[in-house]
Order: C-alpha cells, then structure tokens, then sequence
C-alpha cells in the first residue's frame, strides 16, 4: 500500500493546552476565554495564548460574540470537529467493523466486513482495506487523521503492541499487530483490549462531567470487564485488566476448561446462554439440530432466544432470567470488590439482552450489595451502541491526544 504518512499533528500534550480543550469540547455551547479562565483555574494570559495557538492550527473557531453586562462583548470558542479524526477498529472473531469519528466523538464513516478468514495476514490486510474504504468514502484528508486504534481480545502485550492468545481467534500467536497495520496503513496505530476501548468510547462520548468510578461489563463473543476512576481506564499493571471470564457464578454449573465449574464462560458468554436454551427445548421444533450452537448460527439462536422471550415464550423468558441471576452475581462480585458508583453493560450483545437485564440485576444485585445500607449501586446500558469496540478504540486516540493527564505535567530528564 506504499508508504503514505499522516502529516504530524501539533503535540496536543501539553497539559493546560489538555485541559483547556477538554472544557470547550465538554461544553456544547462552547466557552469564551473569561469561562476557561475560570473553570480551569489558569491566568488569563495562559488562556490567550493557548486559544490563540489552538485558533490558528484550526483546531478552535471564535463562534459569535455575547454580551454579558458592561465591557467588552465576550468571544465564545468552540471545537472544529472536523479539523481532525481517528478512525476505530474492531476486531471481533466473527465481524470486523470500522469507524470514522470526528474530533467531537461523531461517527462519519462507517463499514463491517465479516471476519471470514482468521490467519492474521489476512485479517491486516481486509483491515487495512476497510480502512483505505471508509477514508475514501469521507474525502478526507489522510493528513487530518491522527491515527487508528485496534479494540482486540487480550490477553495483549502492549509494549509490543502484541495479541497473545486470545481464546477465540485461532492462528494468533504472539502477533504484531500494531507494526503490521501500521505498515500496511502508513498511520499511527495503537492497540487496546477490546472492553477497555469500549470503556474508553463511553466515557469519552458522554456529557457528563468526567469524575466518580464505574465497572464496564463487556457483552461479546467472550465476557470482560474495565473498570474506570475519577475519569480514566484502569488499565492493570501488563494492561490487561478484567479478565473475569473464570469467577464463578453457579457452583452447581458445568465444568468449564480451566478445572472449575459454573464460571462466566460457560454461564454467561452468548453461546453458553444459547446452549441453555437448546437444552431447555426452547428451539425444539425449529427443525434445526439440537446438540449446541454452530458459530454460524448462534447470534441468530440468541436473537430469537430475546425475540421470544419479549413476546412472553415462558421457556424463553425462564432462561434469560436465570442469565440475568449469573450476570448478578458476577457484578455484585466485582462492585463488592472495586467499591464502584455504577456499573455500565455495553458490547456487540448488549442490545438484544438490555430489556431483561435491566429488569432482572437490580433485584438479586441489591441482596448482594455489601454497602446497600450505605447506597444503591445503578445499573445502566453504555450510550455508545452497538459499535462500542470500535468507538471506543477510536477514542483511546483521540483521548490520548486531548485529555489532560497528571503525568503530561512531568518535564522529561
């Protein structure tokens, strides 16, 4: 694909420059230099200089004036969205899907290719080739985007930007993935685990203010978790954290292949919500084959599973409840132990199993709640959607490069 290069962008590091973007992109009316001052606490001339730099790499626009009592009229800055871009990938064992987001978090491009051939040659060269589609499509500049990010299963190593392992792509041993697609794309590339990006995409595009904690539950073709504190991903000490596929939820479960039984990934996982419901007969007269799920048709197995249970199929119904009792006890295990203010489900999953889910944790969740004398512990759906890995890993880039960090205040030796 040759050896096309992204321009360099302005170092968007420095931490005041961080915070000061980080107020106007946060404010969907935008700021004038007055409210910067006072909602980041640095002096005026700071703030003039900083917007001033931000203004002339087009990063910021002055968007209208307002009067607000005597003086002079009160210039409002706001983020150009469209001055710069991230494009997000993820890589699922059955779906690869690529998105194009806006400075702002907006998605403006956006493509899905089957992951139909898992040798890893193959699967960098249909990414890079969705990608090379989907910057054609948003006639872009390729200068503009500051570089992709990769949602994959862990276990990673992300000094190397490796993929070890992971349970569920076959072929994949100790892969660099970030130096191929780097070079088969000629941009920035960085790699993230696949629940931590999706974390990542639902904090980054929400309004809120950042601050308070929550525990992120990944829904995909495996179960994870990310936990997030006082607005940042705690990534773990090898960045791999939340890897909860062996807590057990059901001692009376089946053997799973670490040696335990009843652990998430054979009670909680899609297929193994599927396979309960082939055993409990709820497919029975579909003229299908009743011994267990293929690849192929468990995603539409777990549609009509949600489909039937939503119509008032008792079968149905019975077995999403008893996913949701496992799925209870999984959260109430990691809020027990993280001590969060909320718990956030999201993933490629989420969506079909969300009306049962919200309605059935809370109960069970509360009796399990070793501070429900002091609080309730929420439980809500991610706003990112469906695309939630890829967001997000479009997000870790663009949050790598707006978000203030204590440690961008450290001058190097």
């Amino acid at each position: 694909m040759g050896t096309r290069r992204g321009t360099n962008l302005p170092r968007m590091g420095d931490f005041n420059q961080s915070v000061i973007l980080e107020g106007i992109r946060r404010s969907a009316a935008g700021l004038s230099r007055i409210e910067l001052v006072d909602i980041t606490g640095l002096s005026a001339q700071t703030v003039t200089n900083i917007t001033r730099r931000l203004l002339d790499d087009g990063v910021i626009a002055e968007a209208g004036r307002t009067i607000n009592g005597p003086g002079k009229p009160r210039v409002t800055l706001r983020l150009v969205a469209e001055s710069r871009f991230s494009v997000g990938v993820h890589l699922d064992p059955a779906l690869i899907t690529v998105v194009l987001l806006n400075l702002a978090g907006q998605v403006v491009g956006r493509r899905v290719q089957p992951t139909a051939d898992q040798d890893p040659q193959r699967v960098v060269a249909t990414i890079a080739q969705t990608i090379d589609a989907v910057l054609d499509e948003s006639g872009i500049d390729r200068g503009l985007v500051a570089g992709v990010g990769v949602a994959v299963p862990g276990p990673l190593d992300a000094e190397k930007g490796t993929v070890i392992d992971p349970p569920k792509l076959m072929g994949w041993h100790r892969v660099p993935l970030r130096s191929a697609l780097a070079e088969a794309t000629g941009l920035s590339v960085t790699i993230e685990k696949d629940t931590t990006a999706a974390a990542v995409g639902d904090l980054w595009t929400s309004r809120s203010k950042a601050g308070g904690s929550f525990v992120f539950i990944y829904l995909g073709t495996g179960i994870g978790s990310a936990l997030v504190r006082d607005g940042e991903v705690v990534t773990g000490s090898s960045h791999n954290f939340g890897e909860i596929g062996h807590i057990m939820v059901d001692p009376d479960g089946p053997d799973c292949a670490c040696g335990g039984r009843g652990c998430v990934e054979v009670m909680c996982t899609p297929r193994a919500i599927v396979e309960q419901a082939v055993a409990a007969g709820v497919f029975d007269g579909d003229g299908e084959a009743s011994d267990g799920p293929h690849a192929e048709d468990m995603d539409s197995r777990l549609t009509r599973l949600c489909e039937r249970a939503s119509a008032g199929e008792a079968g149905a119904a019975r077995v999403l409840r008893r996913s949701a009792g496992h799925f209870a006890v999984l959260i109430s295990v990691l809020t027990n132990v993280l001590d969060v203010d909320r718990v956030v489900l999201g993933g490629p999953f989420w969506d079909r199993l969300s009306d049962v889910y919200l309605r059935e944790i809370p109960g069970p969740l509360r009796l399990r709640n070793a501070t429900r004398s002091v609080r309730e512990i929420p439980v809500e759906g991610t706003v990112v959607g469906e695309d939630g890995g890829a967001v997000g890993a479009a997000c870790v880039v663009l949050d790598a490069m707006l978000t203030p960090r204590a440690s961008d205040l450290y001058l190097d030796d």
